[in-house]
């Protein structure tokens, strides 16, 4: 029997032999610019021999060592040269990786990473495609990178005649096996959440509709609103089937939660319920739930008071203030945070909460049980609370703030605290109370319009206390008038004019709103700055300046000292009196 030979792949080259190869390899990684330009034209006589067939990893290491010989030159600017590496690893990177794509297009970063190239050097490209360019420094860097890669991966493994492209991952097939496996987990994934995300949906609906049934009994009946009967068999079942997603799809419970129509109501759903819709704009700095909203949804909200899922829906919350919602939306956005701090507050905190909802009010709800969202304590991580609340500012931002402040476990220091709710408020470009309702500190900081105007209202607040407490009352003395300003300043015209004699400048007699023209510009005098000049006028040097006695500099060795420093002991300026003269020289009087 005759043995079978395996046939060998033959692959056509254009290289004449082994040496002309490994002559053109040494001379391109040589880093001699003469030795790489040499090796480039052999390149090119290559590609005219293999046309459309030439490697990729010869084609990319000549346009990354042509971007290291022009570099080498000088002649040409840094962003020249950016453009030129840039070009240079974006088809390197697509041509490397795309030879890996199959029908399913897959992640560069992955692709690459089969065949050993990092992750910075996919990124580079990323940001030469996408992004700003990046430095000449880090081109150079990701061209000496994918150099060695290439002298490493394809021109040291070439061996006789035999051309080698194979950088690919031996386990390729069972590769795409898994990709394809997990695309397919992914699509059923995501069917899921959509199935999941209309069943919540469909279930909170047949919740509210429950409960408007419920508030349309009660008007009915004419009983008080404010008190809603206990949960009927329809709305226990609902509930029952809205708990069992707290479990797999709390994301999706949430984010269902979040959206118009549910805890943020429409305008439709605050006029069934006889809630004027003008209401939310009444106090974005103090915001509070209207009862009958929160006895909407109530059942709902206890039925789901774990304490993850208080965490979570507080996360959110935060998360939908922080992408800038409308008015309304940040309204009762910040309602439904107020209610939440407000159910986990300490009953010792209550006295420090102002707002609209009130220490009284504050405390008559929360001793109903029946109106609380949970009743034992959730500690929450009060720091991460605090940058959350701060990183989403809106009107309410300091009201919600103080609530978290005053019910940490470990508070912070007052002063930290204090500086906190008015850097706050700054920001917010909001007034906010930061001492106890009905207290004014005379000394607080004006920081705003705002402070200075409650200044003002609160001075002349106490003003008017002062003159009204006084045995014999007397008439208030009114601010002076214009006319009587006009009248003041007419005293004392003769004697500026004696001031101003033989100058150009006269003293305004005329009747002008002064207040409406800007410090430095009179009634009538145009933009150009030039009118200001005089007609006639002439320049003297500093030096022809008359000077009087006393303001005259003693010399004290080389320096120039005043009368009055020396007098008093000092050293004297800094200043020479041969510095002095170079700047006089120099300066020229009108």
């Amino acid at each position: 029997m005759k043995k079978k030979t395996v046939g060998k792949t033959r692959h056509v080259v254009a290289w004449m032999n082994k040496a002309e190869y490994e002559h053109v390899q040494e001379y391109l990684f040589s880093k001699e610019p003469a030795l790489q330009k040499h090796a480039l034209q052999r390149i090119s006589a290559w590609k005219a021999r293999f046309g459309q067939s030439t490697p990729v990893a010869v084609d990319s290491t000549a346009d990354l060592v042509r971007c290291q010989v022009l570099d080498s030159a000088g002649q040409l600017e840094t962003n020249d040269l950016v453009m030129l590496y840039g070009m240079a690893l974006v088809r390197f990177v697509n041509l490397i990786t795309e030879r890996q794509q199959k029908s399913v297009a897959r992640p560069l970063r992955r692709l690459a990473g089969k065949i050993n190239i990092p992750e910075w050097v996919v990124n580079l490209r990323h940001d030469l495609t996408h992004r700003r360019l990046p430095s000449l420094k880090w081109c150079r860097k990701g061209c000496g990178f994918v150099l060695d890669w290439l002298h490493q991966q394809y021109w040291s493994r070439q061996m006789g005649s035999q051309l080698t492209e194979d950088w690919n991952s031996s386990s390729e097939e069972e590769d795409e096996e898994e990709f394809a496996k997990r695309h397919e987990e992914e699509l059923l994934r995501r069917q899921k959440e959509i199935e999941a995300h209309k069943k919540v949906r469909e279930l909170l609906i047949s919740y509210e509709r429950e409960q408007f049934q419920t508030y349309e009994e009660l008007a009915k009946q004419g009983g008080q609103r404010g008190v809603w009967p206990d949960a009927s068999a329809d709305l226990s079942w609902i509930l029952t089937q809205i708990t069992l997603f707290t479990t797999e799809a709390r994301d999706i419970l949430v984010d269902v939660l979040m959206q118009d129509g549910f805890l943020i109501p429409t305008a439709e759903q605050l006029e069934s319920l006889d809630i004027d819709p003008s209401e939310d704009s009444v106090d974005m700095f103090a915001p509070c739930l209207p009862r009958v909203f929160l006895h909407f949804w109530l059942p709902c909200l206890k039925a789901l008071n774990t304490p993850i899922f208080i965490n979570l829906i507080l996360d959110k919350l935060f998360a939908e203030l922080s992408n800038e919602p409308s008015r309304h939306r940040t309204y009762y956005i910040t309602s439904w945070i107020s209610e939440i701090l407000l159910c986990n507050s300490k009953s010792t905190n209550l006295r420090h909460l102002p707002g609209l909802c009130g220490e009284l009010k504050a405390h008559k709800r929360l001793k109903l049980s029946k109106e609380r969202i949970f009743m034992n304590r959730i500690q929450f991580p009060w720091q991460n609370l605090i940058s959350t609340c701060v990183n989403a500012p809106c009107p309410a931002t300091p009201f919600l703030l103080r609530q978290i402040l005053s019910d940490m476990d470990k508070p912070l220091p007052h002063d930290a605290q204090q500086n906190l709710l008015r850097l706050c408020s700054i920001y917010t470009q909001g007034y906010h109370e930061y001492s106890s309702p009905g207290a004014s500190d005379p000394a607080q900081p004006v920081y705003t319009l705002q402070n200075l105007q409650d200044r003002l209202k609160s001075n002349t607040s106490q003003n008017r206390d002062s003159h009204s407490s006084n045995h014999a009352p007397r008439p208030m003395q009114a601010p002076p008038t214009e006319d009587l300003q006009e009248k003041l300043s007419a005293e004392t015209t003769q004697e500026r004019n004696f001031a101003l004699r033989g100058s150009a400048w006269s003293v305004c007699t005329d009747k002008v709103p002064w207040k409406q023209y800007p410090l430095g510009k009179v009634p009538g005098q145009p933009e150009d700055p030039s009118c200001l000049m005089v007609e006639c006028y002439s320049t003297f040097t500093v030096f022809d300046q008359q000077v009087e006695l006393d303001q005259l500099p003693q010399h004290h060795g080389n320096r120039s000292v005043p009368l009055q420093s020396r007098a008093s002991g000092a050293d004297g300026p800094l200043w020479t009196h041969s510095d002095l003269s170079k700047l006089k020289a120099g300066l020229q009087l009108f």
